[in-house]
């Protein structure tokens, strides 16, 4: 863990490390928009089923999304403004730039954008507490507050090893669970079986980004889990999750619990085998760049097909 002083200080910003892409372009980096499929497709898959239950409210399902969206967009600029802070964004970083350590955004912006983005999600979150009750207000506040914690704080949940748990719980568990009681306004076995593979996957890319910075990680005191099982078992950790994903839909059709349309996510059984290949094969760092782009393709291809399946059958 990094020394408690790095929070007390707050550095405007850090030397430029890459041409600054302009301020509109600057946020849009900042929010990291490739991401957002991991707030989208839990809602997709959640809705679909509530679909399913005849219990879609549209009205209902926009407001989720809005709220997982913004939620996953104040969580990326907290991981960016407390990772910087704490110095785990430092020129060796092996990743692409951070608007923040780059020197593109100041701590004020992105603390504003932030609180912003986070105040959003409680908008959203109000108008969900009203239509489906306070199960939906502590949920919203869960996601918030580890949003926040992932990064924040002295025992901040990445810098501890239990980023992977809580990402598998708020991108799969939570999120279709809450998409569908919101709807439903209860909860039904077949969500919590279809939230699997959805966090399962959302979990696999935060291990292909662990994986590639375990030695900056290491230096800068965030011991994530990769840094504390190390490279061997964070790779077989990566393909366990994979062989999960895919196991759930294989199970709900051998069970007859869905006919063979629930099969649709097998169609990216290749783009699978590559990245479990590449993390396996690749070099350490910068060369997984290629397999976390490839991983998130994974997780958004599977997640629709999924959906897809599951209003089919």
């Amino acid at each position: 863990m990094t020394d408690s002083s790095s929070l007390v200080t707050e550095p405007e910003a850090a030397p430029l490390t890459a041409p600054h892409p302009g301020r509109i372009a600057a946020w849009i980096h900042a929010c990291r928009i490739p991401t957002l499929s991991a707030a989208v497709v839990p809602v997709l898959v959640g809705t679909v089923l509530a679909w399913r239950h005849e219990s879609f409210e549209p009205f209902t399902a926009l407001a989720t999304l809005l709220g997982a969206v913004a939620i996953q967009i104040g969580t990326n600029l907290a991981n960016d403004l407390y990772d910087f802070k704490k110095g785990a964004d430092s020129p060796a970083r092996l990743g692409p730039p951070r608007a923040l350590a780059s020197g593109w955004l100041s701590v004020e912006d992105v603390r504003a954008g932030m609180v912003a983005s986070f105040g959003l999600a409680t908008a959203a979150g109000a108008y969900l507490m009203a239509v489906a009750g306070w199960p939906i207000l502590a949920i919203g506040l869960a996601s918030i507050a580890s949003g926040i914690l992932y990064t924040a704080g002295p025992f901040a949940l990445a810098y501890i090893g239990l980023g992977d748990l809580f990402v598998f719980l708020f991108f799969g568990l939570v999120a279709v669970l809450g998409t569908f009681y919101a709807q439903a306004r209860t909860l039904d076995p077949e969500a919590w079986i279809a939230a699997i593979p959805v966090g399962t996957l959302a979990t696999a890319i935060l291990v292909v980004n662990n994986l590639r910075d375990i030695d900056t990680d290491r230096a800068a005191g965030k011991l994530t889990l990769a840094v504390r099982i190390g490279r061997r078992a964070t790779r077989a950790e990566f393909a366990t999750l994979l062989v999960a994903a895919f196991a759930v839909p294989i199970a709900l059709w051998a069970q007859g619990l869905r006919s063979a349309w629930v099969l649709l996510p097998l169609a990216t059984t290749t783009l699978a085998a590559r990245t479990i290949q590449a993390v396996f094969e690749r070099a350490d760092g910068p060369g997984l760049n290629r397999t976390l782009v490839d991983t998130a393709q994974l997780h958004l291809f599977f997640g629709l097909l999924f959906a897809a399946g599951l209003a089919l059958g």
